[in-house]
């Protein structure tokens, strides 16, 4: 499951427990009801990092619920609920009126690695973990706005092909070389403290959510095209 604190400005939400983080139909729902209460309290100066305990950031979508459903056509079923269901909370990461972190401690891959890309900021650890998109390795098509969040993030053609079409596992190091993520620590606990100092230089900018939230969609005209997130008049707001 998630739990969400705050520490003055900051907003954390944190996947607990020590398994794979699969964002499970409850998972899910859980971290959009988390993304709702923080827009719903943001104010001036709002930050929020999202973060994991354990092993993995998460390791994407629940596959063992799909399969458990009992057939192939069932499953795929209930794998199209998991992509429909996760679209809402890529689209309040987008208009999330405030700066995002993401603090990787460990694997994030599929669902799990597109949701980290969704933050403004990614930090990972270079002694742990990899990015992995696995699903052209299980046979899998890439949603529609999958594919609008790495045409929007991934701004190296060659990043997104590797990423995409060769299923490569990519390491902290190699993720910043790849323009993927901003840094990679050698700990945990570097990583911890670079992640809340990020936090905190950018709570202290004082921003206004709105402006910054409208300017966040124009730099992503395709994810936002496919998310069908509308466009707000905020020149009243200046």
């Amino acid at each position: 499951m998630c739990t969400l604190e705050k520490r003055d400005d900051i907003f954390i939400l944190t996947f607990t427990g020590a398994d794979e983080h699969r964002l499970s139909p409850t998972l899910i729902d859980s971290v959009l009801s988390a993304l709702r209460e923080v827009k719903s309290q943001a104010t001036r100066g709002s930050v929020l990092i999202t973060t994991s305990q354990g092993k993995f950031f998460s390791n994407g979508f629940d596959l063992a619920w799909a399969r458990a459903a009992g057939s192939n056509s069932k499953a795929m079923e209930r794998l199209r609920f998991m992509v429909q269901s996760f679209k809402p909370v890529v689209a309040e990461m987008i208009s999330l009126p405030m700066p995002t972190v993401a603090a990787l401690q460990g694997h994030a891959a599929a669902a799990g690695f597109l949701f980290s890309i969704c933050h403004d900021y990614v930090l990972m650890r270079s002694d742990k973990g990899v990015l992995y998109m696995s699903e052209v390795d299980l046979g899998l098509p890439l949603p529609d706005y999958f594919a609008s969040v790495f045409r929007d993030k991934l701004h190296s053609v060659s990043a997104r092909r590797d990423v995409l079409l060769r299923g490569a596992k990519v390491k902290g190091e190699e993720a910043v070389r790849m323009g993927i993520v901003e840094a990679a620590y050698d700990s945990e606990a570097k990583l911890t403290d670079a992640t809340i100092r990020l936090g905190e230089q950018l709570a202290s900018r004082k921003w206004k959510g709105d402006v910054y939230k409208e300017i966040r969609k124009s730099l992503y005209p395709d994810i936002c095209g496919v998310l069908a997130l509308d466009e707000e008049n905020i020149v009243s707001k200046l």
